[in-house]
């Protein structure tokens, strides 16, 4: 069975607080007509810092797509590579090890991927296979999961490495002034997120189910314009309501396992702000205190895309992890309305087992 092993994750080092971003809305928006509403929404996303890769002066300026998309380059070679060699060590193998990368990002573009970049770089084998996955957004971390799971249910003792790199702040456009792109200039933080997925041994998350759900005709709920100044993101208000389709689509993938998607040891989910995980403790009737890696990384580090979902699994392990066969999810939601979804049975191997995962639709038990 595969496992996921613990994650690395590095953020950049300069940081902006709420108090500074609210400021910021004030002095550079001050005559716009629902200041006072962004400032509130700002003010209730509960961020309270977020990591920058360029000083907040050069942030605010817009040299123009082709300087911004270098920038991203340049950024994502200095800054991946050591995070991806503490993910090998925190898995115990080498590059050599790795039989294929799933490169995720919605924040930059290169072809050929970053993948290949790495693949010359740091000793991969020539014959590492590559997934670059650019259009799922703040989904993409939990689907490059569930593709290496599936990859190593198809190869057997293969082993997959997850590069989740955003820097959300090289999308900032200064001309797009609507309230929820006011929100989103207060809300996202720039992040590199590494794991990897074990084919055989690890401790961790031992995969067992993955699925997607797609919510339909929500195509233009969050999406990017694609114009001459780079990415231009769009959030439709009722965005903030997903969970209440989307907490169902949970539910009815762990319940033909056997699962109580209510009833399970640890939720790792995308904190794509405060109300999605409030709704998920409504509709999956769970108390806070079951989301709080997710909220201590919107807390803590914004919302850091595709990243999320691995700096959140990071908290669970660096509290000390789970009991041995403690049953568990990990979610990532983004856009389509998109939700990737993985069950997973925490394993340390030589500890006993004292719960048993789940059972492969259509065997006998």
């Amino acid at each position: 069975m595969a496992t996921l092993c613990r994650p690395a994750i590095a953020v950049p080092e300069h940081i902006i607080t709420r108090e500074q971003t609210l400021e910021l809305a004030r002095t550079l928006h001050a005559d716009h007509p629902q200041l006072p509403l962004a400032l509130r929404l700002i003010a209730n996303t509960g961020v309270q810092t977020r990591h920058l890769v360029q000083p907040i002066e050069d942030t605010l300026k817009h040299p123009g797509f082709t300087a911004r998309n270098a920038r991203y380059e340049i950024e994502a070679k200095a800054r991946v590579p050591e995070v991806i060699l503490r993910a090998l060590d925190h898995a115990e193998l080498t590059a050599r090890d790795i039989d294929m990368i799933a490169y995720v990002s919605c924040t930059g573009f290169m072809m050929p991927s970053m993948t290949a970049w790495l693949i010359n770089t740091m000793d991969f084998r020539s014959e590492t296979r590559q997934l670059p996955i650019a259009q799922l957004g703040c989904a993409a971390g939990g689907a490059a999961l569930n593709r290496a799971h599936d990859f190593c249910n198809a190869y057997p003792g293969a082993n997959v490495l997850i590069v989740a790199c955003e820097f959300c702040s090289l999308c900032y456009q200064p001309t797009d002034l609507g309230v929820g792109n006011l929100l989103s200039n207060g809300l996202f933080g720039d992040a590199i997120a590494c794991a990897v997925v074990r084919g055989e041994g690890g401790v961790g998350v031992r995969l067992e189910q993955n699925g997607s759900h797609l919510v339909p005709d929500t195509e233009e709920w969050i999406s990017y314009g694609v114009r001459d100044t780079g990415f231009h993101f769009m959030l439709d208000k009722r965005v903030p309501g997903t969970m209440a389709m989307l907490a169902p689509a949970m539910r009815a993938m762990a319940e033909p396992h056997d699962w109580d998607v209510s009833g399970l040891d640890f939720y790792i989910v995308h904190a794509g702000g405060p109300r999605i995980l409030d709704d998920l403790c409504k509709y999956l009737d769970l108390p806070p205190e079951m989301f709080r890696y997710s909220r201590a990384t919107l807390t803590e580090r914004g919302n850091i895309a595709s990243a999320v979902i691995f700096d959140a699994l990071e908290r669970l392990f660096l509290d000390g992890g789970a009991e041995d066969a403690a049953r568990g999810v990990i979610a990532g939601f983004g856009p389509g309305i998109t939700a990737e979804i993985a069950l997973g049975t925490w394993t340390e191997p030589g500890r006993a087992t004292g719960r048993e995962g789940l059972r492969p639709v259509g065997l006998p038990a």
